[in-house]
């Protein structure tokens, strides 16, 4: 199930503003990545302005950027418009100002730009510049997303498959994550994958499943390793290799995947895909079980240890154990 390793992130409606906070594009770093990337051309002088605008904005010039903006803005350039809305969403180069963004996102929007859709989708959810509004925030989704805009297609997808704001359609939501994962958007891939592997909205297809892993995988999502490894252990979907498995098991592992973690503590104690390690397998037996994995023949196989090999693997997850009791700030 898609739930075992992520779950559905919009659990409830009434945390849909949580959950969306790592999509929200209220930080610098997060704007570099989508906005910029996403102006139009335009021809000759204009789009040597707009160009000369989100160069600015890119190098962190965002006063210059402001001027910029403002006068291809004046003269009706939606693209514009999103960038101011994006400076004073976040107070780069002027002071922040959540009426202002929103109103140059929906000037924007008004005009067709879907990056201002998407923005004032996540302007509703989070209750800035106005009351929350789940409605309005889906609206703005829904119309960015029949653009093409691939955040706006991964959340609209979250909604269907929640099912509350929207009625439940597993086809219309593998539909939005497929736009997502097209342009490389690793969560979508991962989910879209896991339809596949259920035949959720899609017809199962462990090749299209694996095949989607392993792009996921590639951008580093852990819960893409996980299922990818488990594929390539089993052969089911693509080649089987054991040891390519546990290397990815093992990388999952180093991050904190509870699964990762007792899938590789087998690898280590049978053998299969890396060489037998009681030690390590021992270690990380104990860091997944401290972690609510229960695997009873790993309970068996450390039972079964010589004292020694036992307390070396204990004192090798010590400091992972001790790690997890200390309390998140």
């Amino acid at each position: 199930m898609m739930g075992k390793h992520r779950g559905i992130r919009l659990a409830a409606a009434l945390a849909l503003t949580t959950l969306f906070a790592p999509l929200c594009h209220d930080t610098a770093a997060a704007q570099k990545a989508t906005v910029p990337g996403t102006a139009a051309p335009t021809a000759g002088s204009n789009a040597a302005e707009l160009d000369l605008a989100y160069g600015a904005y890119q190098r962190g010039y965002y006063l210059t950027a402001f001027g910029l903006a403002t006068h291809r803005a004046e003269a009706g350039d939606m693209k514009a418009m999103t960038l101011l809305g994006e400076l004073y969403a976040n107070g780069l180069g002027v002071p922040q100002n959540d009426a202002k963004a929103d109103e140059w996102y929906r000037l924007a929007a008004g005009r067709g730009d879907r990056e201002a859709m998407f923005a004032l989708a996540m302007f509703r959810l989070r209750g800035r510049a106005g009351p929350r509004d789940r409605d309005a925030a889906g609206k703005w989704l829904a119309a960015a997303a029949k653009l093409g805009q691939p955040l706006a297609a991964y959340d609209l997808a979250l909604l269907y498959i929640e099912g509350q704001l929207f009625a439940q359609d597993f086809k219309r939501a593998a539909e939005l994550l497929r736009i997502a994962a097209q342009v490389g958007n690793p969560e979508a891939q991962y989910a879209l994958g896991t339809f596949y592997k259920e035949g959720r909205g899609v017809a199962k297809d462990m090749h299209e499943a694996a095949g989607l892993w392993a792009l996921a995988a590639l951008a580093d999502d852990s819960d893409a390793e996980v299922e990818y490894a488990i594929a390539l252990f089993n052969g089911d979907g693509v080649g089987k290799d054991e040891p390519a498995a546990a290397a990815l098991f093992r990388k999952a592992a180093l991050k904190g995947s509870a699964i990762a973690q007792v899938r590789l503590a087998r690898i280590l104690a049978e053998g299969r895909g890396a060489p037998k390690n009681p030690v390590e397998a021992t270690k990380w037996h104990l860091i997944s079980k401290a972690r609510g994995e229960t695997d009873l023949p790993l309970d068996d196989f450390v039972n079964h240890l010589d004292a020694e090999t036992r307390a070396a693997g204990e004192k090798a997850a010590k400091p992972w154990l001790d790690a997890q009791k200390k309390p998140k700030s």
